[in-house]
């Protein structure tokens, strides 16, 4: 239990509720490591067993429990004493809200055969929380769900956590999200079992994959009993982004070492819908003059324009006249194909007819050119295992200098000072008091009190588990973005991400698909009507030799998520000025608008201080046993040091080695 905690920090930091099960999402990770390695005393509390937010990554069996859990979300009851009998005549208290709202509208289709005739065990399973998700057919077997009590309090102090198994209560316990049943049951292991699967992971990770360039043989149909099987394979994010390999995540990555906690693969492909067909987009120069989709004329062109728009700014005559049209109208004034237009508006600027000016569109433009090349032939990288690693990078920094992270431990509310009208302190569930200078708090956690004068947006996503690419090539091990425009003025252009099994988010033979776009109706109305014009649900029907032209839809999940990144401070009731607010993931393909907030809030936190500065060479460390050396050999040693800090900044500065 969590009970003791110190009385005392500069820095506490209220986990989002955003997803159930989840302390801090990547904005406050960032600013909690920058924090921490400023020398400030940090504090992570959540009531949730894991790090994220909905920035978070599930195993499958994961992602079945959060459906579980956030079917059971409205049925949160707050326990613990009475923290109004602790609140003093000259304070007052601004109640946190337990009741996550930010996801709404979940759906789930399972279309792979459900042969479940015996009970089927996730390989290796940790103790993760586990369930089955049955839509077309409510009377197949259900498999088994696991999810630890609401009064276990773990208070850690590094990333890295072990979770502590309690039975559950009610084996027959049966709930309904949208069309889809999930049912509860005890899951058995031990702590031998568990030490093992953790050392095979380990293992695992360190063995390279040789998968598949050469020729496969015949395939054969996955089930979900499969699925369940090999779900500890699955990694799927709740937010689908990636990285622009010159874009602000990467920069500090970088900077702070962070990126040591990590591995990337580089996108290996930019596709295009067209003409109800998928085809390779070429983007760099190597690609524009291989393509066979492009005539010469063609390639000159493009090449052309692509030349413009990296040095667009010093040609304004070029684009001044037309700076208020938008770049889809703009693209038609530079002798420009359909087919160049296309690409450049869909697949390189990525926005569509309405969305983008002039200015905007040659900008993102600009951007994607830039990024070439640094990593590879797409401006793209992709975390291994997935975006949900992100957040637990930084959470490790955090604790490496001496934050504390403190999980299952839910804060009840915070306490301000009436005359000076700073917020002084928290409550928690035990009715302690905790003082702090500084509070971060995640947008959801805030109750409706505070947030009534607030308008969201909203992001619809869909994850789909499929057996083959949109796009077959030689190699199976190919890593895409698709971006797949609104066919109905006002409607939104979809963005879609398809990751192969070597990026560690899926079993092998199986691909993970992540639709994003901004919402206008439900995630599903959103976004189905894309899932259908490339994917076929699989069927019980179709024989073992039957060609399907589209891959199969094995599994299907849509939800629609809060969008707060443009909330306003000044949007939220009476919030103290040292209350700072962080929004929830943002529907941009980038991490920048993350990183931006980050480094706002920590200058108002830390002025004059360095963001997040890389940790210091161990040979620069003085240990009080250095003290007793000579003055000469005191100089000898820093000089040393120092001598091999730009080696050290040199592989800093070149993250492509650590993600081979």
């Amino acid at each position: 239990m969590a009970d003791n905690l110190p009385s005392e920090f500069d820095v506490i930091v209220i986990g989002t509720e955003a997803s159930v099960n989840s302390i801090t999402g990547l904005p406050e990770s960032i600013i909690a490591a920058a924090c921490s390695r400023s020398g400030q005393r940090v504090l992570h509390v959540d009531s949730r067993s894991y790090y994220g937010g909905n920035w978070a990554s599930f195993s499958f069996s994961g992602i079945l429990s959060w459906l579980k859990e956030y079917q059971e979300n409205s049925d949160i009851v707050n326990e613990g004493p009475a923290w109004q009998e602790q609140i003093l005549e000259n304070e007052e208290a601004i109640a946190l809200s337990r009741k996550d709202k930010t996801i709404q509208h979940v759906e789930v289709f399972c279309y792979a055969s459900q042969d479940l005739h015996e009970e089927v065990e996730e390989a290796g399973a940790l103790q993760k929380n586990h369930a089955s998700v049955i839509s077309e057919n409510p009377t197949e077997a259900v498999h088994s769900a696991y999810l630890p009590s609401e009064d276990e309090s773990l208070c850690i102090a590094s990333c890295e956590m072990l979770t502590e198994q309690t039975p559950s209560s009610d084996l027959e316990t049966a709930l309904e999200i949208s069309n889809v049943k999930v049912t509860g049951e005890t899951e058995k292991h031990d702590d031998k079992t568990c030490m093992k699967s953790a050392s095979e992971e380990e293992t695992s990770k360190n063995v390279p994959t040789t998968e598949g360039t050469a020729l496969q043989p015949k395939k054969t149909r996955i089930t979900y009993s499969q699925i369940i099987k090999e779900g500890r394979r699955f990694n799927i994010d709740l937010v689908s982004k990636l990285l622009y390999s010159r874009g602000l995540l990467i920069d500090l990555l970088i900077k702070s070492n962070v990126s040591r906690y990590a591995e990337f693969k580089n996108i290996t492909r930019i596709l295009a819908f067209r003409e109800g067909r998928v085809e390779q987009v070429p983007c760099s120069r190597a690609d524009v003059f291989n393509s066979k989709q492009l005539t010469m004329v063609e390639k000159r062109m493009l090449m052309k324009f692509l030349t413009f728009c990296m040095e667009y700014e010093k040609h304004p005559d070029e684009y001044k006249a037309y700076e208020e049209i938008t770049f889809s109208e703009y693209l038609k004034t530079q002798k420009l194909t359909p087919n160049l237009q296309y690409f450049v508006l869909h697949s390189i600027a990525m926005t569509s007819e309405t969305a983008s000016n002039t200015i905007d569109g040659l900008k993102a433009t600009k951007n994607f050119l830039h990024c070439l090349g640094r990593y590879g032939n797409t401006p793209f990288l992709f975390p291994l295992y997935g975006q949900g690693e992100l957040p637990q990078c930084f959470c490790r920094m955090c604790a490496v200098f001496g934050g504390i992270y403190c999980l299952r431990h839910s804060v009840q509310c915070l306490v301000v000072d009436k005359e000076s009208r700073k917020c002084k302190a928290i409550i928690d569930q035990f009715g302690q008091r905790i003082i702090s200078k500084h509070f971060l708090v995640e947008d959801s956690y805030f109750s409706e009190n505070t947030c009534s004068h607030v308008q969201y947006r909203q992001i619809s996503r869909s994850v789909l588990i499929t057996d083959r690419s949109v796009l077959k090539t030689d190699s199976d091990q190919q890593i895409s973005i698709l971006t797949v425009p609104g066919e109905e003025p006002g409607t939104f252009a979809v963005r879609v991400i398809e990751l192969c099994s070597s990026t560690m988010t899926c079993m092998k033979g199986t691909y993970l698909v992540h639709l994003t776009c901004t919402s206008s109706k439900t995630a599903r109305e959103d976004l189905e009507p894309v899932v259908q014009k490339l994917f076929t649900p699989y069927t019980e029907t179709e024989t073992e030799n039957e060609e399907v032209e589209k891959p199969r839809l094995l599994w299907a999940l849509y939800f629609n998520m809060r969008d707060s990144s443009d909330v306003s401070r000044n949007s939220y009731n009476d919030l103290p000025s040292n209350v700072y607010v962080c929004s929830g993931p943002d529907s941009g393909l980038g991490n920048d608008n993350a990183v931006k907030q980050a480094e706002t809030l920590f200058q108002l936190i830390c002025p004059n201080e360095d963001f997040c500065p890389p940790p210091p060479n161990p040979e620069d460390i003085i240990t009080d046993g250095d003290s007793l050396q000579s003055e000469a050999s005191e100089a000898s040693v820093i000089l040393e040091a120092n001598s091999e800090t730009p080696k050290e900044s040199a592989s800093l500065g070149n993250p492509e080695e650590a993600s081979q």
